[in-house]
């Protein structure tokens, strides 16, 4: 699985209907509204990387009200229970 981090800029008077439609999009899986230089952060989840182009510039891009991307691809994901287990000395919690 491919997990990609795609950075969004919108027309401000679209932020909510373009994170619903690009909620609704196959291989996205969540849309976060954000502050900061970026409008909205959205999950893209696919098998492989050909797919990205599919879901981010065939379909992503062209939701109404989106102007610009910035994809992120992830390398390996990290989380709680991964880092605990990189750093127990192998005691019982």
């Amino acid at each position: 699985m491919i997990t990609a981090f795609v950075l969004i800029k919108t027309d401000a008077s679209r932020i909510p209907e373009s994170a619903q439609e690009i909620s609704e999009l196959a291989g996205i899986s969540e849309v976060y509204s954000v502050t900061g230089e970026w409008d909205l952060i959205a999950v893209a989840r696919v098998s492989k990387h050909e797919d990205l182009a599919d879901v981010i510039a065939d379909k992503l891009s062209k939701v109404p009200g989106v102007l610009s991307t910035t994809t992120q691809i992830s390398f390996r994901a990290y989380s709680k229970h991964d880092i605990d287990a990189a750093f127990s000395l192998g005691f019982d919690h």
